[in-house]
């Protein structure tokens, strides 16, 4: 069984040796990495080395005696480069890194030095000096494995054991060039037999240690793109909290400027009770302020109270009417906090004001599909009229808090079926305007920001 070269055991190895290139080859080509290229060439030099033993003699001694050498330079070359990818070397080691790209020159340089040597000086010049290179390659190797070892993580533990198992059987194979192979055949053992021992224990731990190396760094990419994910969505959270910063002051500011002009207006009775209101409402702001998000139906709460500070304000008040679709739960949408006041204080202090008589806003929010959208319908002057006013000129500057608020609503759903329509609905008999928000009824999982 050590003796005959096509007994099961010889040809298991090699055949374990053309499984795991075709293996290794066929990943390369799925993903490109070169790891997975140069250890399948180091792998199909060894399987055309050993292929010297089983094929016709005749027919060997023709081919073989150019490419035997040959074959075995181009799979050093190819094995340096996996070490130089698979241990990082140009990070963890320069200095290495530079040693194994020049010994893979020097093994180029050799595969192709012999065959010519096979040309004009013949095969058994071939054998005396790879008898010299022979152990300098094997020292060279050990010193490599000394320094290699050095290097952190298992990665470079288990990769060193498995050169070591291959040069030490290597070397006893190579034993023959010296002793001669009597000592090995007595003993039922073919020299060679410590070569296919060593190649296959070593390249079942290089391809271990491969594939922890991989799966290593794809863990490693994962964790990356978690770490991005999560600053991304605290990057978001704090444009949220800007934006939202940003609106609060804008609306406080308002409330203080009129509760001034009852006081100016030695209007006493409604300024307090506009206080009362107003203290009120600032509590459920301060509340709701921390949170990038509330349930629509504290957001509607929030906003019955700023309009009844507005109706306050408004000569001879106007009349607000909410409807509601009865098959929409308000507590599970998720929505900024005060996302409709801008709108509704848009309605008010660019349309309401400026017409006599009945003034009216009507608050619709409907479900459509997997969307909910809310209408906001006011008989003001309409968009057309309003925009004829110069100071008030609503085609080039959008009123601060609502530009604020469709950034805010924007950003809370990445832009994805978000919509905000601005529509002049005045004809012939009535004026006003309408404006639609449009937006998913639930955010989805990934792009949850609470």
């Amino acid at each position: 069984m050590f003796i005959d070269f096509h007994s099961e055991l010889f040809s298991w190895i090699r055949g374990g040796l053309l499984a795991l290139f075709i293996y290794h080859l066929s990943i390369y080509f799925q993903n490109r990495r070169k790891s997975y290229l140069y250890y399948s060439l180091f792998l199909l030099g060894i399987f055309i080395y050993f292929l010297r033993d089983v094929i016709d003699p005749i027919l060997s001694k023709k081919i073989f005696s150019y490419i035997n050498f040959s074959i075995q330079f181009l799979s050093y070359a190819a094995f340096t480069m996996f070490t130089r990818i698979l241990l990082e070397t140009r990070e963890k080691s320069l200095l290495w890194d530079k040693i194994l790209d020049f010994a893979t020159k020097i093994f180029l340089s050799l595969s192709f030095l012999f065959p010519v040597l096979q040309f004009f000086l013949g095969y058994e010049f071939q054998i005396k000096l790879f008898i010299i290179i022979g152990p300098i390659l094997s020292l060279f190797t050990l010193v490599m494995a000394f320094y290699l070892y050095r290097i952190p993580g298992v990665t470079s533990k288990y990769f060193v054991i498995g050169t070591l198992i291959y040069i030490i059987s290597a070397n006893i194979s190579f034993l023959e060039f010296f002793i001669g192979d009597e000592i090995f055949i007595k003993n039922g053992i073919e020299p060679m037999f410590f070569i296919y021992f060593g190649a296959i224990i070593q390249n079942l731990i290089y391809a271990t240690v491969l594939g922890y190396k991989i799966k290593a760094i794809e863990q490693k990419s994962k964790n990356a793109e978690v770490k991005l994910a999560i600053k991304f969505k605290e990057l978001e959270e704090l444009k949220m909290t800007a934006l939202q910063s940003q609106m609060n002051p804008h609306f406080l500011f308002n409330s203080l400027n009129s509760i001034n002009n009852f006081i100016l207006k030695s209007d006493i009775e409604k300024a307090s009770d506009y206080i009362t209101k107003f203290s009120r409402l600032i509590r459920v702001i301060l509340k709701s302020s921390s949170s990038l998000t509330v349930p629509f139906s504290e957001e509607l709460g929030i906003l019955s109270l700023y309009v009844k500070l507005e109706q306050m304000r408004i000569n001879g008040g106007f009349e607000y009417i909410v409807n509601i679709d009865e098959g929409i739960n308000l507590d599970e949408i998720k929505v900024p906090p005060l996302f409709l006041q801008p709108f509704i204080e848009n309605s008010i202090w660019h349309g309401l004001t400026h017409v006599e008589g009945e003034k009216r806003i009507l608050l619709t929010i409907n479900k459509e599909k997997e969307d909910i959208v809310c209408e906001i319908v006011d008989n003001g002057i309409g968009i057309n009229k309003a925009r004829e006013k110069a100071h008030k000129n609503i085609n080039r500057r959008k009123f601060f808090g609502t530009q604020a608020t469709e950034n805010r609503i924007q950003l809370l759903y990445k832009k994805s079926n978000v919509k905000i329509k601005y529509t002049d609905i005045s004809d012939s008999t009535s004026t006003g305007t309408k404006v639609q928000i449009i937006f998913p009824h639930k955010i989805k999982n990934n792009h949850r920001l609470f």
